[in-house]
Formats: structure tokens, C-alpha cells, sequence
């Protein structure tokens, strides 16, 4: 990951200027911004290969900045969040985030969470790509297609896509799509995969009531049943 280029968007400026030094340390290439709007700027001109955004900044909350960097770019996002609460983790993995850490924080962690989301857009060694009916997945390109339209995916929605279609009409249990996406030990009880899932749903068109690719195992997980329709 030598190289990699990492935008940091956070007003405390001391805490840019130390990860810029920290994570330069482990090979990443790291510009920092205190200013939403230049942020934002910063994100079109020259795209970064990862985004730390903190959930608090001036003029522009974080959430509002994630919403603004979906609508254009499928760049990975770690969300830093001072306040903690489970609803500002819920609505920014809503709004596409891929990972988050609560400050204050280790910096060897956010090394840890950096390179467990930039893992996740690499492909799988043993295959480029996978057609099942009308969905493609190319893990080449990091891309997928639905119907021969693209389709706007996340790194964490094109994870747990591949994670999904490769384990086809098995049963996955949370804990096990949380080892395989994260990287990361999660809280018990995190909402993040019925997120995760959710988002996914909603852009192959999917409805949880007649799934035609993503069914929900109750109590278990979820299974992916590839287009075949709601009731095999």
C-alpha cells in the first residue's frame, strides 16, 4: 500500500499534521484539509485512494460531506466520529461510509481499519470476474453491473457483493460477512450489516419480502440466492 493517497478531513489541525506524519510512517501519501468546501475541492481535482472524514467540522457536518462525495465518487471513506453515538454511526454507513472509529483513537488502529477497507477492493486471486443471470462482477475493475447498467457501489457494498455471490446459496452469519468486510472486531450488537445489506438491496433493485438475490436467514444472517426469485 505503498503510495497510497489519503485525503484527512478533519478541523483539528494538529491531528492532520500528526497523521500526516503517523501514516506516512506506514507508506500512505497523506494530504490533510481542515475545510469541508476544500475538502471537497481536494476530492474532484486530485481523488484520493481513501478518505478520513470527521463527523464534526465547520460550515458542513461530516454526514453532509459523505452525502456530497457519494453523489460523484465510490472512493472508501473511514468516518471518525467524536461523539460516539450508535445513530451518527448507523446514518453514516447510511450514507455510504465504509468503516468508522470513535475518537479519541490509537493511531495504529486507524492504520488497522485503512488497510482492512483498501483490502476489501482488492481482487480474488483465483477468478476476475463472475456473471450470475443478469449480474456481473468484475473484481479486475472493482466493478459490477446489473442488466448490462453499472451500478454506483461502495467498497464495502462491491465486498460484500463478491463475499456473497462466491458463497451463493449458503448461509453467512453476520459475524462471519463482518470478519470477512471489517477486518475489524465490531461492537456485538452494531447494526452495520443489516446497513450494509440494505444498501446493497436497494441498488440491485431487491425487495427483502420477495428477494430475487439476497435473502434473510431470521436470527442467522443472509444467503444469497442469485436471482432465481423470491421462493425457490
Amino acid at each position: 500500500m505503498t503510495g497510497t493517497r489519503v485525503l484527512v478531513l478533519d478541523d483539528d489541525e494538529a491531528l492532520g499534521e500528526l497523521l500526516i506524519e503517523y501514516l506516512g510512517g506506514f507508506g500512505f501519501n497523506v494530504r490533510a484539509v481542515a475545510h469541508p468546501e476544500e475538502g471537497l475541492r481536494a476530492i474532484r481535482s486530485d481523488p484520493p485512494d481513501l478518505v478520513v472524514l470527521d463527523l464534526m467540522l465547520p460550515g458542513m457536518d461530516g454526514l453532509a460531506v459523505c452525502r456530497k462525495i457519494r453523489e460523484t465518487s465510490r472512493v472508501p471513506i473511514v468516518m471518525l466520529t467524536a461523539r460516539g453515538g450508535v445513530m451518527d454511526r448507523i446514518l453514516g454507513l447510511e450514507l455510504g461510509a465504509d468503516d468508522y472509529l470513535p475518537k479519541p483513537f490509537e493511531p495504529r488502529e486507524l492504520v488497522a481499519r485503512i488497510q482492512a477497507v483498501l483490502r476489501r477492493g482488492t481482487p480474488p486471486e483465483a477468478e476476475e470476474s463472475l456473471r450470475i443471470g443478469p449480474l456481473e462482477i468484475n473484481w479486475a475493475a472493482c466493478s459490477a453491473s446489473l442488466d448490462g447498467r453499472p451500478l454506483a457501489l461502495t467498497t464495502a457494498e462491491f465486498t460484500l457483493l463478491g463475499l456473497l455471490a462466491r458463497s451463493r446459496g449458503r448461509v453467512l452469519t453476520r459475524e462471519r460477512i463482518l470478519d470477512e468486510t471489517r477486518g475489524v472486531d465490531w461492537e456485538a450488537y452494531d447494526r452495520s450489516v443489516d446497513i450494509l445489506v440494505s444498501r446493497l438491496r436497494q441498488k440491485l433493485g431487491d425487495d427483502a419480502r420477495r428477494p430475487r438475490y439476497i435473502r434473510t436467514v431470521r436470527g442467522t444472517g443472509y444467503r444469497f440466492i442469485g436471482g432465481s426469485g423470491g421462493d425457490e
